[in-house]
């Protein structure tokens, strides 16, 4: 809710997307979502610029593993950064913007599949939770967006809202998001 508070054209364009696809005054349903796609592009960026958990949890190496140059030996811990990944300029353009036009007609989902975005992990030690996250995200986000106008709270610009993150093993703001919601 931050970045589209804080990029109020994204929001107009999911409240839009919402309004054309189910109307004004209906509420959202899950057979819904996928006739959706810049609500499901908002929760893929958001995934990619601010993962719930920055780093996976950690791995094992089976075997002595060559990657790119580097040896990872048998045994080692291996941690996965997604906070990194997902501000890494060799895989995405413009890497520190929240851009969920990126996400429109690419195949990349969160779902383990793509190493770019492995918000819940991948393999044998996927997030069991992920099938039910993603229903919910989905649906809290868009009835949010499709019920309320949102604005934040007085004096605070868009471009001067604060992201700062706090890391710990989850990762939050810094500083609480103060939103004011009208309803529809």
């Amino acid at each position: 809710m931050a970045e589209l508070l804080r990029n109020p054209d994204k929001l107009v364009k999911a409240k839009n997307e919402l309004d054309e696809m189910i109307g004004k005054g209906n509420h959202l349903a899950e057979s819904d979502i996928p006739q959706l796609p810049y609500l499901r592009a908002i929760l893929k960026e958001t995934f990619r610029l601010h993962p719930a958990l920055p780093l996976l949890l950690p791995r094992k190496a089976g075997a002595d593993v060559e990657i790119n140059g580097f040896t990872v030996p048998k045994g080692a811990r291996v941690l996965l950064n997604l906070w990194a990944i997902g501000r890494d300029p060799a895989i995405w353009d413009d890497p520190t913007s929240f851009v969920p036009e990126r996400f429109l007609g690419s195949d990349v989902d969160a779902k383990g599949n793509y190493f770019e975005l492995v918000t819940f992990g991948a393999g044998r030690r996927i997030c069991p939770g992920m099938p039910l996250a993603l229903r919910m995200l989905h649906m809290m986000l868009g009835s949010l967006i499709h019920w309320f106008d949102w604005k934040l709270s007085d004096g605070v610009e868009p471009e001067k809202l604060d992201m700062e993150e706090k890391f710990g093993i989850a990762l939050q703001k810094a500083k609480p998001l103060l939103a004011i919601p009208t309803p529809i």
